[in-house]
């Protein structure tokens, strides 16, 4: 039998390298992904990318316009508040339904994962922000724990896709509240509020911490939206 190991493999690796990139604004809403830069900059070919574009258009990430070829989503204001509501809603109940089947093994598991995060920079540099890959790690892994612990795996995989969809404005923004935003206390205040199950509280600072990033993208958008 032929060995398609590899083929599937590439065809993994140029999807992910183009996901990220999409997601972090290193390829900015609006773009026009034309073949021959892709094929240059992921060293890559036509096939591979062309199945790369068809998975992202399924995710909502890519848009394909008939004769025009593909391009990143455009970002909207209409967007964004339409999926920062959205996260609150489902977020909500997913942490309501953690607290509720709240184990010793999964508030110490919180605790480790708001501890590594409070201990990675933000910024790979201090004289200008930089984005920290590690940190965006540990980053979703503690907002993913406090949800984690719902029973559903269906509502923890549609808050993902959620996460992904407002990664791309918060890539846009980053740079700005980075220097005034003190978002590891915000982090604190939510684990606070779990630890000591008052729902009201950490519901609440969950909602006030993505609303509070909107606003800030929202400070932001003109300067960050294509022309």
């Amino acid at each position: 039998m032929p060995d398609t190991t590899l083929p599937s493999t590439l065809a993994t690796g140029i999807y992910e390298r183009l996901r990220n990139d999409i997601l972090d604004a290193r390829l900015e809403p609006g773009r026009k992904l034309q073949l021959r830069f892709l094929m240059e900059h992921y060293e890559a070919g036509q096939t591979p990318l062309r199945e790369a574009l068809n998975r992202l258009s399924r995710e909502h990430l890519v848009i394909s316009k008939e004769q025009r070829g593909f391009f990143v989503k455009p970002v909207s204001l209409e967007e964004l508040a339409e999926l920062t509501k959205t996260r609150c809603w489902v977020e909500g109940i997913a942490l309501r339904e953690s607290m509720a089947n709240a184990t010793a093994e999964w508030e110490e598991a919180l605790i480790v994962a708001h501890h590594r995060l409070s201990r990675t920079s933000r910024s790979l540099r201090e004289d200008r922000f930089e984005s920290n890959p590690q940190w965006e790690m540990l980053h979703r892994a503690f907002h993913g724990l406090l949800i984690s612990n719902c029973g559903s795996q269906p509502l923890t995989a549609f808050c993902e896709q959620l996460t992904d969809q407002l990664q791309r404005y918060r890539a846009l923004s980053s740079r700005k509240a980075f220097q005034v935003r003190k978002v590891a206390d915000e982090h604190t205040q939510i684990l606070n509020a779990v630890l000591e199950r008052d729902l009201p509280r950490a519901m609440r600072m969950l909602e006030d911490h993505y609303n509070k990033t909107a606003s800030f993208i929202i400070q932001d958008f003109p300067q960050a939206s294509p022309g």
